[in-house]
């Protein structure tokens, strides 16, 4: 099968090309500035994706058999400074795509988020109705509403939690994030009442192999670890993988710091049907870890300590 990857630099996307590698598909991955090589791509190609000319030139051209879109602008506080720009990519983007595969009658996967509910009422299933509290919540939901509009017959969005894993730039993940902070003598508040899912990325890659490679399972679906935690306990967990002093993570709570209370509570979601029909299957937080490696440049600082 030939996949059109959108996004194959980022922390999803390099996992997933990997995976669909190691199940001998072709793999054409679009980057934007990344300039290093991405394992398990057949070829890549540097398009900015603000031209949705020429992201239509070019898949045309492809004609891949599938497209799976793992590009977002995901900083919150990047959608609320400037939503025109973001709104471009995780919106328009994703709507593109979405009018390309149905043109070309190819599977196509889009990448959605938790973050379209406001965490008063998990878990959450797929039918649960969403109420984003953001204005990047907002696009992923608009994204997600306008792909099943264009290609309801070719789509899956996937509904994705907190992301971990081992990213080619080493500075994606929670873990790689916390190494920085760690690694610049700042140890990391983190909330004992935020409650999430989080998923290695290397898991949620191989179910999205299987479901390009199958088309019983479309319309809205949830992908996740199987372990709801808070992101104190999270944080902790990693300090013991590594072997790190516990003083780096303190705890705290939403409400301790105004900028922060109206974050969501519990994000977690109900993984059915997607976790009952695929082979691959959700993982408990303890595997997970067992993945994760020191980020390369802090391995200087984590062996000084």
């Amino acid at each position: 099968m030939k996949i059109l990857l959108i996004g194959a630099s980022g922390l999803l996307g390099a996992a997933f090309a990997q995976a669909a590698s190691r199940r001998k598909h072709e793999v054409i991955g679009i980057i934007g500035s990344y300039n290093g090589d991405v394992d398990g791509l057949r070829r890549q190609i540097s398009i900015d994706l603000n031209d949705l000319a020429e992201l239509e030139r070019t898949t045309l051209e492809l004609f891949p058999d599938a497209i799976v879109n793992c590009a977002a602008r995901s900083i919150p506080s990047d959608c609320e400074n400037d939503p025109e720009a973001t709104r471009r990519i995780n919106v328009e983007v994703p709507e593109k795509l979405a009018l390309l595969s149905r043109h070309l009658f190819a599977r196509y996967l889009h990448i959605s988020s938790d973050q379209v509910f406001d965490g008063r009422e998990a878990p959450y299933f797929v039918d649960s109705e969403p109420s984003p509290p953001n204005q990047y919540a907002k696009q992923k939901l608009e994204s997600e509403r306008a792909v099943l509009d264009q290609a309801s017959e070719f789509a899956s969005v996937i509904r994705a939690p907190l992301l971990n894993g081992n990213s080619p730039r080493g500075d994606r993940s929670l873990h790689e994030m916390l190494f920085r902070s760690w690694s610049q003598g700042q140890s990391t508040s983190l909330f004992t009442d935020e409650y999430r899912q989080p998923c290695l990325v290397d898991n949620l890659a191989a179910a999205m192999v299987e479901l390009c490679e199958r088309t019983d399972l479309r319309g809205l679906l949830h992908w996740g670890g199987s372990d709801r935690m808070s992101r104190f306990e999270i944080g902790k967990a990693i300090l013991e993988r590594f072997g790190l002093p516990s003083e780096l993570v303190q705890s705290s709570q939403r409400g301790d710091d105004p900028r922060f209370a109206d974050r969501q509570e519990d994000l977690s979601l109900d993984l059915q049907p997607m976790a009952g029909a695929l082979k691959t299957r959700p993982q408990t937080f303890a595997e997970q870890l067992e993945s994760l490696i020191v980020p390369i440049a802090y391995r200087e600082w984590y062996h000084s300590i």
